[in-house]
């Protein structure tokens, strides 16, 4: 007699592919308490100690695109493994550098982690989650991601709050600043092991002909549904005979670049144009320079960890209702004003020096008022929604290779904007850069008012399916 099918909770598998976002948030969160350190502890100048920083995102690039290769031949699954492990090692080797070579390796080795994790979450929840729910469960990544960018905050205020500052020695003989990276060891450890308890992507499965296992995952996680018709639903919207593979992005119609591609390829690219890690990665060197303490700026980014968790929040309850782009073109206005406010500020604040500006107490207010609104409008929009559009609208045919380069496009637009970061600084001033990152949120509404189309409720098969008959229809017109 055949064994039934065990249920799975699609919030439980969904929330531990998630986890990979709270390492990407954790990993990106730690190195903002920690850059004066580092370029004490390694004796860099300015250049060297923002390569420090920026080298991260080298691997993130390499790691987002190969992942989704790599998980189109491998599995989402034994690729997430192997994300988790080198995240582990990253997180120690960070640690015990005593150099910037030796640093800047183990970062490109956590970077490689955090790109695969990037993009694999959001694509294997939109895999394995209903239409009418998809877009909740896949911003659960973001949500993970603010999560772990908040814990990062709150573990490096502490352990300098304990120590007295991120260059202390503290425990063991250590400085604190190593201390910040060692603890992401923890989570990381969580994450490889709860891996071990979920199933591959039934998508994936089909594509690698393993039909019969993909049925059984299908009806543990959707038992009100028929499995095998679902599966040759599946089958229909994959080229008979073939694997997905990297050249699939070009159509097979027009010979040329699907327009799909292009549209993501720009929402990963503007997502980052708006410099919302420049507020991530250097919050607390940011304010100090604005006058505050360490302490002050510290907490600082705390406060703004908190915002960015409770507007991540209202994302999942508003994605699935109003839609997608509804809340990209509403965050883009309210983040291209946010980011006016502050470079009217900043373009106003008086000089302190050579060592940066000087904010009087009603401009601090404001100032800080103004970051925290920007980082509210893309914690309920461009956050949580870019990951979500670009797990699931691209077609089967082609999701891992379409990842692949919407990744690196993401990762090298962040890699831009955080190694330019500090030259537009010392060149042009905070106000002008805010400028900048202003002009693109504007730039941001109107591509996706234009060019991005809506995918609410509709399951990734059918999206398949109508994006392969506007293509033909475009190459017979």
């Amino acid at each position: 007699m055949e064994s039934q099918p065990k249920k799975i909770s699609l919030i439980f598998i969904s929330g531990i592919a998630a986890l990979g976002g709270f390492l990407f948030g954790f990993d990106s969160g730690v190195i903002n308490g920690t850059v004066d350190a580092l370029q004490l502890a390694f004796d860099s100048d300015a250049a060297v100690t923002g390569f420090n920083v920026a080298s991260v995102l080298l691997g993130a690039m390499a790691g987002a695109f190969f992942a989704g290769t790599a998980a189109d031949k491998f599995g989402r699954k034994p690729v997430m493994i192997v994300t988790a492990i080198g995240f582990t090692i990253s997180a120690w080797g960070s640690g015990i550098s005593d150099g910037s070579v030796e640093f800047v390796l183990y970062r490109i080795l956590g970077g490689v982690s955090m790109g695969a994790a990037s993009v694999l979450a959001p694509a294997y929840i939109s895999e394995i989650a209903p239409p009418k729910i998809r877009g909740s469960l896949a911003t659960l990544q973001q949500l993970m991601i603010v999560i772990g960018l908040f814990m990062a905050f709150m573990s490096n205020y502490w352990l300098a709050g304990q120590s007295g500052g991120a260059s202390e020695v503290f425990w063991g003989g250590f400085q604190t600043w190593q201390w910040m990276f060692w603890a992401e060891i923890i989570p990381a450890a969580i994450f490889l092991f709860a891996l071990l308890t979920i199933p591959e992507s039934p998508r994936y499965l089909v594509a690698a002909g393993r039909e019969a296992e993909a049925a059984q995952v299908l009806a543990g996680i959707s038992p009100d549904e028929d499995a095998e018709e679902k599966v040759a639903d599946i089958r229909s919207t994959l080229r008979e005979g073939t694997k997905p593979r990297l050249k699939d992005v070009i159509s097979s119609y027009t010979g040329k670049i699907h327009p799909l591609v292009w549209a993501g390829l720009g929402l990963a690219v503007l997502q980052q144009f708006t410099g919302i890690n420049v507020i991530f990665y250097y919050g607390a060197t940011l304010w100090q320079a604005a006058g505050f303490t360490e302490a002050d700026a510290l907490l600082q980014n705390v406060i703004t960890g908190s915002v960015n968790i409770f507007f991540t929040i209202v994302a999942i309850v508003l994605v699935d209702r109003l839609g997608r782009k509804p809340l990209l073109l509403v965050g883009s206005i309210g983040q291209a004003v946010m980011l006016g406010i502050m470079a009217y500020i900043f373009s106003n604040a008086a000089s302190s020096g050579p060592d940066g500006i000087e904010l009087s107490s009603s401009q601090g207010t404001y100032a800080l008022l103004a970051a925290n609104g920007y980082i509210a409008f893309f914690a309920f929009s461009w956050g949580p929604v870019m990951w979500v559009m670009l797990g699931e609208m691209f077609p089967n045919q082609y999701r891992g290779a379409a990842l692949a380069l919407c990744g690196l496009a993401q990762w090298g637009a962040n890699f831009l904007i955080t190694i330019s970061f500090p030259i537009l600084l010392a060149g042009i001033g905070l106000g002008l850069s805010y400028g900048i990152y202003a002009f693109f949120g504007l730039v941001a509404y109107f591509f996706v008012k234009f060019y991005v189309k809506e995918t609410k409720g509709k399951t990734l098969e059918d999206m398949s399916r109508e994006e392969a008959a506007l293509e033909r229809g475009g190459a017979q017109a």
